[in-house]
């Protein structure tokens, strides 16, 4: 009797391996599992919609081409984050600081929509918890305060669930850097989210 087996129970890395020899529906599995998180990982980066979602997809595209290559050294989160920091470090050595005179409007627009989807009881990571849209927009003021690699260290342990370790290795630090930025990222919002506590 041929075993059945669940492919919504497999772990990443052995849905990205089945993805490898030919499967699309792993890759459908994995695009599900991810996709948000790294959206918000990079759009909390670059702060515009319409450049978040052109890098989300460069990323999967690059997940695509890396696919045939893929060994499961480290965890699957850990390789994809990888891949997206990589690509965002890309984007900032390209790109030219442009200000664009409608920029803040679309900024505004798409930090209510983030406020409007962490407020929501919509189970998406470790930011569900958020009773209310003005605690949700004061933790997305908070976290927009913090230094970029203090930024990314959160949004990586928040959106990715990375440990320090895993962090370092992602961002090519060692893991006392990962730590402290760590440390500083949960003091500064910690005193900025004084009120929310």
């Amino acid at each position: 009797m041929a075993r059945v087996t669940d492919p919504t129970t497999d772990t990443d890395e052995s849905l990205m391996l089945r993805y490898a020899a030919g499967n699309l529906q792993a890759f459908n599995l994995l695009y599900e599992r991810h996709e948000m998180g790294v959206w918000r990982y990079v759009f909390r980066s670059v702060r515009v919609q319409a450049v978040a979602d052109d890098l989300l997809q460069d990323v999967w595209f690059a997940l695509a081409r890396q696919a045939p290559h893929y060994q499961p050294t480290a965890k699957f989160k850990t390789w994809l984050f990888t891949l997206a920091h990589n690509r965002l470090v890309d984007y900032f050595r390209t790109a030219k600081q442009h200000v664009s005179l409608d920029g803040d409007d679309e900024t505004e627009h798409d930090s209510v929509a983030l406020v409007q989807t962490l407020a929501a009881n919509s189970g998406f990571g470790p930011l569900r918890r958020l009773e209310s849209k003005e605690q949700a927009k004061a933790l997305l003021d908070a976290i927009e305060e913090l230094p970029f690699a203090q930024r990314e260290a959160f949004m990586l342990q928040a959106e990715a669930g990375m440990d320090v370790q895993e962090i370092a290795k992602t961002t090519g630090v060692s893991f006392e850097t990962a730590k402290s930025r760590l440390r500083y990222a949960r003091s500064r919002l910690k005193e900025l989210l004084q009120e929310y506590a």
